[in-house]
């Protein structure tokens, strides 16, 4: 059986297909220290197991510092000159006014940074070459001081990499692990191109022995092969996740996006919202035309505002990433009050161990998950009752800080406005208008919130998929194969994207499609935005399609030429996917049972149903409670629920 599994910061999700079709899926609680011991327990459990694709957190994990993944020592080898650009950075300051404020700590400390007398100027002539007897000398103290991996970033090397090319392969001789900057980013900017190959080489090591620990995991299984998702949302193979895992950083997050995309085009939702809410914290992206949408920019490791990287506090990469905004908000999401007395949501989470209080395994602090179930939100099984919730744990939780249920209801209010200022993020700041989508909503915790938000933002209808719990898992199963060139400053547009795809051809066999984007610019504008280009590539549409963007996102045009910076293709080989099928023809389900839930202000009796036992067609009218194996779906008064033709909860606005 192929089998996916996504490890998250509570929980680890396992979904596979068995021989008749039919999937079959579970959760365990995540082992974060070494996240590859949930992911073999569970795959043993399975037995059978082909082909594994997995999305993982370890690299945005290492990079936060997450106890027991220790950075290794890494080393920069730049041009004479260069040295501090990853310390000098751009002047950007995330908290304007704090005279205390420091940068982050750079990864590879200065005396680990090395120069190189070489230069290639900017139109990529090759001024200088490199002196071979000074690379060997460096190699070998390199190999003396212990430093594991190496980071290779000259002067223009995304135009001519020779220089690069001539220190990667000496390097290799003496270190383990060599990134050189024209595999990694072979793009302008040198402080960005230096940070992205500086993250790179720091995450090698570490990726390259967790993938190594789980391929001898899986080999012990019989398993018949591993595949990683992107950042970018399509699989990797192991090889390309070891040479450049700085794809990997928002790997996990990206397969949510992928599956909900995938699920509005057999719906037939053209504008669609991801919403992931999961144990840690919830996502939003938004799906246009049945495509996620795409952004070459990320800070990893840095602070978040209400869902917005903040600019200068972490390392910036640029690679291609599925367009996200992320908010501390999920089901472990601890509860406090601050030294004003003002009660306050996050960014801390209980996570796996202890995780909420209600869990029992020794966390005492309140978490959102204890505030739903004090309110009835949620029933006390979760798991398909193979986990009791210890209701009275939760009570005692959230009394420190006031009376449990309106302490639970008002954290509960904070949390939405939250999540919905991440929704805002990648739709209203994007020059979309939320009214005009669809809320897809998954994860754990999801469903319990998703209404509540599509009233914040005046969203008329929420979609609720089926195996919402581990729909980013199921995600991985219907995930293409997707491999990423770029080349700077192209000549001539056409010849430049059709000289990247030949290379692909030649290199992979068999493609099925490409996707062809360029970042531009107008003359003179320090960023670029990135727009899809059609074929064959004009710059006459190129231009047009870039303005028509700059005006939707920051409603202005400019009287000014347009220059294209960079151009990128993404090959893309199809997978066979799992086949989503109708429920079953069945009678009316029975009400469970009729619990008090407090909705936001008052309690009502509301009917529990469970949703296996809900045939298609069936609609019922809120206030009601869906319940399921992995999640809870909660449908308030004003809003019912329709089952569809795949097995999906269609919660619409009552007229």
């Amino acid at each position: 059986m192929n089998v996916a599994v996504d490890v998250g910061g509570t929980f680890t999700d396992f979904v596979f297909v068995r021989g008749d079709g039919s999937i079959g899926y579970f959760k365990i609680l995540s082992t974060p220290r070494s996240p590859e011991v949930a992911v073999l327990e569970g795959l043993k459990s399975i037995g059978g197991v082909g082909e594994v694709v997995h999305a993982t957190t370890i690299a945005t994990n290492a990079l936060r510092g997450q106890v027991g993944l220790e950075l290794p020592k890494v080393a920069l080898v730049t041009t004479r000159g260069f040295r501090d650009v990853i310390e000098i950075g751009r002047q950007n300051r995330p908290r304007l006014y704090d005279l205390f404020f420091e940068k982050p700590r750079p990864l590879v400390p200065r005396r680990f940074r090395f120069e190189v007398d070489e230069r290639v100027d900017a139109r990529g002539s090759l001024l200088k070459p490199v002196d071979l007897k000074v690379v060997e000398a460096l190699g070998s103290k390199l190999g003396e001081y212990g430093v594991e991996s190496a980071a290779v970033v000259f002067l223009h090397s995304y135009i001519n990499p020779a220089n690069e090319r001539v220190v990667e392969e000496v390097l290799s001789k003496f270190i383990p692990y060599v990134s050189p900057s024209y595999r990694v980013s072979p793009e302008p900017r040198e402080f960005e191109r230096a940070s992205t190959t500086v993250v790179n080489a720091t995450l090698m090591p570490i990726v390259s022995k967790y993938l190594a620990r789980l391929l001898d995991g899986l080999r012990g299984l019989g398993a018949k092969g591993l595949y990683v998702m992107s950042s970018s949302g399509g699989l990797v193979d192991v090889e390309e996740a070891t040479l450049r895992p700085v794809q990997l950083v928002e790997s996990g997050p990206a397969a949510g996006v992928v599956a909900a995309a995938e699920f509005s085009r057999l719906l037939g939702v053209s504008k669609a919202i991801s919403f992931d809410m999961g144990g840690t914290t919830a996502k939003a992206g938004t799906i246009v035309g049945y495509e996620f949408e795409l952004t070459s920019e990320y800070e990893v490791g840095g602070e978040a505002h209400h869902g917005r990287v903040v600019k200068g506090s972490g390392y910036p990469v640029r690679f291609t990433f599925v367009d996200l905004a992320e908010v501390s908000a999920g089901g472990g999401t601890i509860i406090w009050r601050d030294e004003a007395g003002a009660l306050r949501v996050g960014p801390l989470s209980a996570g796996a161990d202890p995780g909420p209080a209600c869990y029992g395994r020794g966390g005492v602090e309140p978490t959102l998950t204890d505030a739903n179930l004090v309110l009835d939100r949620i029933g006390e099984y979760m798991l398909g009752g193979s986990m009791k919730l210890q209701r009275e744990l939760s009570v005692k939780a959230l009394s420190k800080l006031g009376d449990p249920e309106a302490v639970a209801s008002e954290a509960l209010q904070l949390a939405n406005l939250e999540m919905a200022r991440a929704v805002r993020l990648v739709t209203v700041e994007r020059g979309l208008d939320p009214s005009e989508f669809t809320l897809i909503a998954f994860g754990g915790a999801g469903p319990q919130h998703a209404v509540f938000i599509a009233e914040e933002l005046g969203i008329g209808r929420v979609v609720i998929p089926p195996y919402p719990g581990v729909f980013s898992a199921l995600g991985l199963l219907m995930a293409d194969w997707r491999f990423e060139a770029r080349v700077a400053y192209p000549e001539d547009l056409e010849d430049s994207y059709t000289r990247l795809e030949e290379g692909f051809s030649k290199r992979l066999g068999r493609i099925d499609y490409f996707v062809r984007y360029a970042d531009v610019r107008y003359e003179g504008q320090g960023w670029e935005l990135t727009v899809p280009i059609a074929r064959p590539a004009r710059f006459e549409d190129v231009e047009r399609v870039f303005e028509e963007k700059h005006l939707s996102t920051f409603g202005f045009k400019l009287d000014a030429p347009v220059e294209v910076v960079l151009i990128r293709v993404i090959a893309v080989i199809r997978r066979l996917k799992p086949k989503l099928k109708a429920p079953p023809l069945r009678g009316e389900p029975k009400v469970r049972s009729y619990r008090d839930v407090n909705f936001g202000g008052s309690r009502v009796k509301a009917p529990a149903y469970l949703r296996d036992e809900m045939p298609a067609g069936f609609t019922v009218e809120g206030p009601a409670v869906v319940e399921e194996y992995d999640s809870t779906t909660l449908i308030p008064e004003g809003w019912k629920a329709h089952v569809g033709g795949l097995g999906e909860l269609s919660v619409e606005r009552v007229a």
